[in-house]
């Protein structure tokens, strides 16, 4: 007879007592419970892994699963700063829904169907991130380090710039996934699922009067890869001057220049101005919060990489496609046209707007000339595809871009007073998201580092109240705040 079966003697009755049984969790639930912080480790290191699957996109509300288990199991569940602002935003979406039906004058009638496809998409996309960020701000320091999360954020910044590069060495690369050999024909075939499932390394766009590529990859469009390599470059330098991966000033300074100066050749050539204006606000903000506090040592850093990253783009040929890229802005008539068309239809329909984007019947220069098989990428513009405030507005309508502008206001206005290093660069990101709603769409990949960078300063803020004060600090006067180990 084994031990465990045989039964226990009270002491006060002299009778048996039954021997303890110890209940075996599964390996699911022990992975959940014993290693909690696993799915944002496996979310954001494992991301090229991801992408070459075919999963860049889905794997958001995948690993949101064990995230939201987690989460059951967890009491009281803490909520971030500005997080009603976001459930009205997510609430006005789902109101918004029955004007799905509705195809206002100078649109494409399409089915109600195919619309509510692309909204649970998107829908799914926003509870997959709010989950994430609810979860990650209910960890504690010990189960996922807020130094272990900027590190993977500047793991991304390395990820993503090697994706440019190879948008750039090798545009025409590509190959089908795994996920995109077991899809339906029919849905395979769909340019939209394209772009989500199947791995390229570029995508061929005509922004300079011919026919170029621009790096995308490990995402599915080239503006959200240049969205999201500056969210991803503010995170490297803040790990890199903080000490993250260097202790020595010499080295950290070689570090960051190196570094910075190979990821200018897919910045560059990724034709992204919108991107080059958002580099440039990062670095204004950041330098007068630093000057603000006399914390000349990091602001040192950022001119002097910043000097030798302007004479590399003036003696190299980088500075001929700045110019040519300037000086072709074609794009700026299609967008100017998608704001004042998604302007007046909100107009008639201010309050909850059309459930989802519109295609436009024709193009910016004429209705009656649109897409056809001669020209694949003549006009049929979606009312909503040129940034994010676009997109709020013709699916909620005012009120819907209110609260999703509101709330990244908020959060840069209340974090604006924490000098830390995680207070900074989070604070920035927080006005990115605000610029990059004029011209870039959070979904479906931005919203999820934007939520990233909300996490890490909403840890940042309780860590600090409840007495972590493990610190990287940028100088005399800066406050504590970014967690060590």
């Amino acid at each position: 007879m084994s031990a465990s079966a045989v039964a226990a003697v009270s002491p006060v009755t002299g009778g048996a007592v039954a021997a303890p049984t110890t209940r075996r969790r599964s390996p699911v639930k022990r992975l959940i419970h014993t290693r909690p912080g696993w799915p944002v480790v496996a979310l954001l290191a494992g991301y090229p892994i991801w992408w070459a699957l075919g999963f860049g996109v889905l794997v958001y509300p995948l690993l949101a699963v064990p995230m939201f288990v987690h989460l059951l199991h967890r009491r009281p569940i803490k909520l971030p700063p500005g997080f009603g602002l976001w459930v009205l935003f997510l609430a006005w979406q789902l109101l918004a829904i029955p004007a799905l039906a509705l195809n206002p004058p100078g649109t494409v009638t399409e089915t109600v169907t195919g619309r509510l496809l692309a909204v649970l998409i998107r829908l799914g996309s926003y509870l997959a991130v709010t989950v994430m960020l609810l979860y990650i701000g209910n960890l504690s320091e010990k189960e996922l380090p807020r130094q272990r999360l900027v590190k993977l954020l500047a793991w991304m910044f390395i990820v993503t710039v090697a994706g440019g590069l190879l948008g750039v060495l090798s545009p025409t690369f590509n190959f089908t996934s795994p996920l995109e050999l077991v899809l339906p024909h029919g849905i395979r075939a769909n340019t939209y699922v394209q772009n989500l499932v199947h791995p390229a390394s570029s995508q061929v766009q005509d922004v300079l009067g011919y026919s170029a590529p621009r790096p995308k990859a490990p995402f599915e469009y080239t503006n959200a890869w240049g969205n999201n390599v500056s969210l991803f470059a503010i995170w490297f330098v803040t790990l890199v001057v903080t000490g993250g991966l260097a202790k020595r000033r010499a080295l950290k300074w070689l570090t960051l220049i190196g570094v910075l100066s190979i990821a200018a050749l897919p910045i560059i050539y990724s034709l992204n101005r919108g991107m080059w204006i958002g580099v440039g606000l990062s670095a204004i903000y950041v330098t007068l919060r630093l000057a603000a506090r006399r914390n000349y040592g990091p602001l040192g850093a950022m001119v002097l990489a910043t000097l030798i990253l302007g004479l590399v783009v003036m003696v190299t040929p980088l500075k001929d496609m700045i110019s040519s890229r300037l000086q072709h802005g074609h794009s700026n008539q299609v967008r100017s046209s998608l704001s004042v068309e998604t302007i007046g239809l909100t107009n008639d329909s201010p309050i909850l707007g059309y459930g989802s984007t519109r295609t436009v019947a024709g193009s910016a220069d004429s209705i009656a000339v649109g897409r056809s098989s001669s020209c694949a990428k003549c006009g049929n513009f979606n009312l909503g595809s040129n940034g994010q405030l676009w997109q709020a507005m013709i699916a909620g309508g005012y009120a819907s871009a209110g609260l999703y502008m509101g709330l990244f206001a908020y959060l840069a206005w209340r974090y604006r007073r924490d000098h830390s290093a995680i207070g900074i660069a989070g604070s920035t990101v927080m006005l990115l998201a605000l610029f990059y709603s004029l011209v870039y769409n959070a979904f479906p990949t931005p919203i999820a580092f934007y939520f990233l960078a909300l996490a890490l300063l909403w840890r940042n803020e309780m860590d600090q109240a409840t007495g972590e004060r493990r610190t990287w600090n940028l100088g005399p006067r800066a406050k504590p705040g970014i967690g060590v180990a």
